[in-house]
Order: structure tokens, then sequence, then C-alpha cells
């Protein structure tokens, strides 16, 4: 089971464009085009299956948004922050 991060912690390793939303952390992605962001959803979608560890994906014209949270552990972990780095490598 991974820790939970405190506030402090959160707030010093939230990669930039991310922002905490209670017990979540979230990014909005934006796109030119409605099919190229749900290709940019499903390669989310194949990272988090990999490391088996599943985000909150809804997909918008023009924009994706991706929430991450460690439901087992009740907030944000070294998980969820890991994940959102992934993530944007995959931008």
């Amino acid at each position: 089971m991974a820790e939970l991060l405190s506030e402090e912690e959160v707030d010093e390793r939230l990669p930039a464009g991310w922002e905490r939303d209670g017990d979540e952390i979230v990014r909005t992605y934006e796109f030119d085009d409605y099919l190229d962001g749900v290709e940019f959803a499903t390669h989310v979608g194949e990272v988090a299956e990999e490391e088996f560890h599943h985000p909150k994906i809804v997909i918008d014209y023009g924009t994706v948004e991706v929430r991450l949270t460690s439901h087992e552990e009740g907030g944000i972990t070294d998980k969820d922050v890991r994940l959102a780095n992934l993530f944007d490598d995959e931008r």
C-alpha cells in the first residue's frame, strides 16, 4: 500500500499544469482536434493499465481532463504523482 502524501508533499511534487482538487490531482489537456484528444486518452489508458492505477478520464471536444487519486489510501500518493508525470510524457 502506498502512503498518503502530506499537503506540503503534494504541493512540492505536483507537476506543472496539475492542480489539487480535494483528494485528487487534476489536469486538463487541450487539443486542436477531437480525435487527437481521443488518441491521447487511449495512451493514458494504456499507461494506467501497465501501472495498474486508473484515472478518471473525461474527453470533450478540444480537451481531455485527467483526475488521479488513490482510492484505497483515501487521497493522493506517490502513485498519483508518478502517473501524472508519465501522462505528461505522453503529451
